[in-house]
C-alpha cells in the first residue's frame, strides 16, 4: 500500500488532487495549494469543489490522488482552509490511476507513454510486477535496462519513504519533523532508528527526541543515559561557555535537566564507556566533549603554523605612515602607530581596545598601506585582502570605513546550513594574504576553529576586538585566551582617540571598565543624559523620551533601545510592544500578519535571529518589513530584500528594542538604555559597558541610578573553564 502518512480514525477527510501549488518550502515541506475535492465527510465542502489546503508534505505533486486528514477552519486573514494533519497517497487501483501514478514525479524514468505501455502489458498488476519482477519491464518496447532499474528503484524508495514517514509519525514526530528526519538521514534512517536513535537530535530538538524515546522505549536504557550525559555537557557549554567540565557538575545537570540520578560508581562506568566510544576525553579531573578538546588543540596548531612562517616585512613604514597621515589628515598616536606596524610586520597580531580608541582607524590604515605596498589594483584587492566579522552589521561597518567588501565569517567560508559544513575547510583553503577579523570577542571556539581550518597558513592574520565586551554566546574565551597565552604580538589601545574630543560616551565606558564611576554620570552632557525614574516608571519614561525624539525628527532608524532582558515590565518584549505603537501604529493601509503572540505589520523594524547564508542575512541584522502579501513577507535589510514565509517568522523579532547581547558588533546613532533594579541578575559591568559602547552620537540612560552604580561595581564573570591558553603554551613550547 502506498501510504505516505498515517491515517487517523474519525478525522475529517477530503479526497482529491492538488491542482496548483501556491507556496512550497523544500526545507520544511510546508505547502499552500489549491485542492480539487472529489469526496469529503465535511458538510461545508461536499464534492467537486476547489479549496485551499495548508500543511507539510513529503512530496506535494500535482494531480496525484490522495486523502487528506485534518480540520476545515477559518483563517482570520485568508478565509476557510483545510489544515492538513496527516495524509496518504491513494493506492492506484484502476488502469487510469496506475498510469497517472507511474507518469507522476514520484517515478523516475517513466513518462506517460511508457506508463501506458506498462499498463497495457501488465494491467492492474503493474505495480506488483515492477516491485517484484523488474526483469519483466525489459519486455516493454523501448525500455532499456537502465530505465527499468530507475523505475523499479523509484517505486521501492517511494514505498520505503512512506513506511518510514509512517513509522516516525507513529513514534510522535510531527509531519514537518518526519519530513526533515527522512531527508536528512535517507538510507541511514533504518540504522538510526534501530541503533542510534538519539542521532535524530542533530536536526530535532534533543528534548523532543528524548521525550519520544522515553514514551516509546522507556527511561531506563543505557543509550538514554549516555545521550543525556553528552547533552548535559552541551548544556553546560552554552550556559557557562565552558569547553571542559567536572564530574559533579555533569551529574548535577543530568539530574536537574533529565531527572536521571547516577551514583558516583555508575557515573564513572558511563564515562568509561563514553571515553572508549570516543565521545569524551578525560584529563585528570577534566572531562571534555571530544569536539571541543580537538578544536582547542587544532586552533593552537594552526596558529603556530601561521606564526612559524618567516614574516614578510614592510620597509620604510615610518615614511609611509607620515604620507598617509597627511593624505587622510589624521595624527596617529604612539599606540596606534605601534598597532599598525605590528600588523604589517608580523604574521599574527592582536589589537584590543574599547570605544573611541581608534580600532576602525587602525584597520583602515593597515588596509591602505598594504594596498600601496603590494601595488594592488581593484581586482587584486578582492583576491588578496579579506575583511571579516562574526556579524553582518560589524562587516558592514568595516566595509564603510575601508571601502573594501567585508563578509561574515560564515559567508566567507561558505557555510551550508543543512549540513552545517563549510566549503572552505582543512582540505580546501582560501588564498587571501591579509585577513583582518573584527569583533573577535564574539567568536567562539567552533567558529574560530572553522576559520583557521579554512584559511591558508601563508597569511597575515590580524585579530581586532575588545576584551571587556561580553564573551561569545558559544563556548570558549578565544580572544582572552590568545592574549593571556603571551605568544602573540599584542597591542592594547588605552588612549581614547575621537574626532569629537568633548564626547562623554567613551569616557563613561572607560570608567565602567575601570570600576571607577564618578558622580559626573548624573550630569547632563551634549551627547549624554541619565534620566532618573523609579523602575516601575521606566516604560512610560521611555515612551515620553521617544515621543519627544520623534518630534525632533529622530525615528526608529536612528534611535535604538537596548535592554538586558526580554521579560518584565521594562523588558524587551514589553518595550517593543510600546514602541511599535509609537513608531508604527495600526493603519488600515498597512497589511499585518499574526505570528504567535506578535503582530508584524508593514514598516515594522525587525531583527534577524539566525544566519541565512542563501539570502545574505545574518544573526543580528536589522531590517524593515517592506510588504506583506498573504503569507509572503518581504523584509529589507539595508537594500537586501529577503522573502519570508509566515512560518519563517520564527527567525525574526521586533527590533525597536533589542538585547545588549544582540547589539554586539553594531553601532547605533542614538542609544536609549533602561536601567532597572529588576534586572539585578543581568546587571554587571561588562553588560553595561557593552551597551554604553554601542552609542555613536548620543546615549540616554533611563532608570535607577543606584542600580547603575551597583552594576558598574559588579565584576561578575562567568569564569569560563577553557584550555585554549594551555594548548597554545604546549604547542609553542614543543
Amino acid at each position: 500500500m502506498l501510504v505516505k502518512i498515517h491515517k487517523r480514525v474519525f478525522m475529517n477527510y477530503i479526497k482529491g488532487k492538488i491542482k496548483k501549488l501556491i507556496f512550497y518550502s523544500k526545507e520544511s515541506g510546508f505547502v499552500v495549494a489549491l485542492f480539487r475535492v472529489k469526496e469529503s465527510n465535511v458538510l461545508e465542502i461536499g464534492s467537486n469543489k476547489t479549496i485551499t489546503i495548508t500543511g507539510s508534505f513529503l512530496d506535494p505533486s500535482i494531480d496525484v490522488a490522495m486523502t487528506l486528514y485534518g480540520d476545515y477552519k477559518k483563517n482570520d486573514k485568508w478565509g476557510m482552509q483545510f489544515v492538513v494533519e496527516s495524509y496518504e497517497v491513494d493506492k492506484p487501483t484502476t488502469k487510469e490511476a496506475i498510469i497517472d501514478f507511474l507518469s507522476s514525479p514520484f517515478i523516475e524514468g517513466c513518462g506517460e507513454v511508457t506508463a501506458k505501455r506498462i499498463v497495457e502489458a501488465f494491467g492492474e498488476k503493474s505495480l506488483d510486477i515492477i516491485k517484484n519482477d523488474k526483469e519483466k519491464l525489459l519486455e516493454i518496447e523501448g525500455l532499456t535496462e537502465k530505465r527499468a532499474e530507475k523505475i523499479h528503484a523509484s517505486l521501492i524508495n517511494y514505498d520505503k519513504s512512506g513506511d518510514t514517514i509512517l513509522k516516525l509519525q507513529n513514534l510522535g514526530f510531527s509531519i514537518e519533523e518526519c519530513y526533515r528526519i527522512y531527508n536528512y538521514f535517507k538510507d541511514e534512517i533504518d540504522e538510526v532508528l534501530a541503533n542510534d536513535f538519539y542521532r535524530i537530535s542533530e536536526i530535532v530538538d534533543f528534548r523532543k527526541v528524548d521525550s519520544i524515546y522515553v514514551n516509546n522505549y522507556g527511561d531506563k536504557s543505557d543509550a538514554r543515559v549516555f545521550a543525556c550525559i553528552l547533552e548535559s555537557m552541551r548544556i553546560l557549554s552554552f550556559a557557562n561557555g565552558d569547553t571542559f567540565y567536572y564530574a559533579d557538575e555533569i551529574r548535577s545537570t543530568i539530574l536537574k535537566e533529565f531527572y536521571i540520578e547516577l551514583t558516583e560508581d555508575v557515573f564513572l562506568e558511563c564515562l568509561d564507556y563514553l571515553e572508549n566510544n570516543n565521545d569524551i576525553i578525560r584529563l585528570d579531573k577534566r572531562i571534555y566533549l571530544k569536539e571541543y578538546y580537538e578544536k582547542e588543540c587544532n586552533i593552537a596548531k594552526c596558529l603556530k603554523k601561521i606564526d612559524s612562517k618567516a614574516p614578510k616585512l614592510f620597509y620604510n613604514i615610518d615614511e609611509k605612515l607620515k604620507d598617509l597621515e597627511e593624505k587622510l589628515k589624521i595624527d596617529y598616536n604612539e599606540t596606534q602607530e605601534k598597532a599598525i606596524k605590528s600588523a604589517l610586520n608580523n604574521n599574527i597580531t592582536i589589537i584590543s581596545g574599547g570605544p573611541g580608541t581608534g580600532k576602525t582607524t587602525i584597520i583602515n590604515a593597515i588596509v591602505k598601506l598594504y594596498i600601496e605596498k603590494e601595488k594592488l589594483g581593484p581586482a587584486d584587492i578582492m583576491e588578496t585582502i579579506a575583511l571579516l566579522a562574526p556579524t553582518g552589521r560589524a562587516a558592514k561597518k568595516m566595509n564603510s570605513s575601508t571601502g573594501i567588501p567585508a563578509y561574515t565569517i560564515h559567508r566567507y567560508l561558505k557555510w551550508y546550513k543543512d549540513s552545517n559544513e563549510f566549503v572552505y575547510n582543512e582540505y580546501n583553503k582560501t588564498h587571501h594574504k591579509l585577513i583582518i577579523v573584527d569583533e573577535v570577542s564574539m567568536i567562539d571556539v567552533d567558529l574560530f576553529n572553522a576559520l583557521l581550518n579554512g584559511i591558508s597558513s601563508n597569511v597575515k592574520l590580524i585579530l581586532v576586538g575588545d576584551t571587556f565586551q561580553l564573551p561569545s554566546v558559544g563556548p570558549g574565551l578565544v580572544l582572552n585566551d590568545l592574549i593571556d597565552s603571551d605568544f602573540f604580538n599584542y597591542v592594547p589601545l588605552n588612549q581614547i582617540y575621537r574626532q569629537s574630543d568633548n564626547s562623554y560616551i567613551p569616557f563613561l565606558a572607560k570608567e565602567i571598565k575601570n570600576n571607577d564611576l564618578s558622580e559626573e554620570f548624573l550630569t547632563k552632557k551634549d551627547d549624554y543624559n541619565f534620566v532618573q525614574v523609579d523602575s516601575s516608571n521606566i516604560k512610560s519614561a521611555i515612551k515620553q523620551i521617544t515621543d519627544i525624539s520623534l518630534e525632533k525628527g529622530l525615528d526608529e532608524r536612528s534611535v535604538q533601545v537596548l535592554a538586558p532582558m526580554y521579560k518584565g515590565e521594562a523588558g524587551i518584549d514589553a518595550l517593543n510592544s510600546t514602541l511599535q505603537e509609537i513608531y508604527n501604529p495600526p493603519d488600515r493601509k498597512k497589511e499585518e500578519v499574526i505570528y504567535g503572540e506578535y503582530i508584524y505589520r508593514e514598516k515594522d523594524k525587525v531583527l534577524q535571529l539566525v544566519n541565512d547564508l542563501d539570502n545574505n542575512v545574518f544573526n543580528g541584522d536589522i531590517g524593515f518589513i517592506e510588504s506583506i502579501n498573504g503569507n509572503k513577507i518581504i523584509i529589507n535589510f539595508d537594500g537586501n530584500r529577503v522573502e519570508y514565509d509566515k512560518k519563517d517568522l520564527k527567525q525574526i523579532k521586533h527590533a525597536y528594542a533589542i538585547s545588549i547581547h544582540k547589539s554586539q558588533g553594531s553601532e547605533f546613532t542614538h542609544v536609549l538604555m533602561p536601567i532597572s533594579k529588576s534586572y539585578y541578575k543581568m546587571l554587571y559591568n561588562k553588560l553595561i559597558y557593552t551597551g554604553v559602547s554601542r552609542a555613536k552620537k548620543s546615549l540616554t540612560l533611563v532608570g535607577d541610578a543606584a542600580a547603575f552604580q551597583r552594576a558598574v561595581g559588579n565584576n561578575y564573570s562567568s569564569g569560563r573553564k577553557t584550555s585554549l591558553k594551555e594548548q597554545i603554551t604546549m604547542v609553542y613550547n614543543s
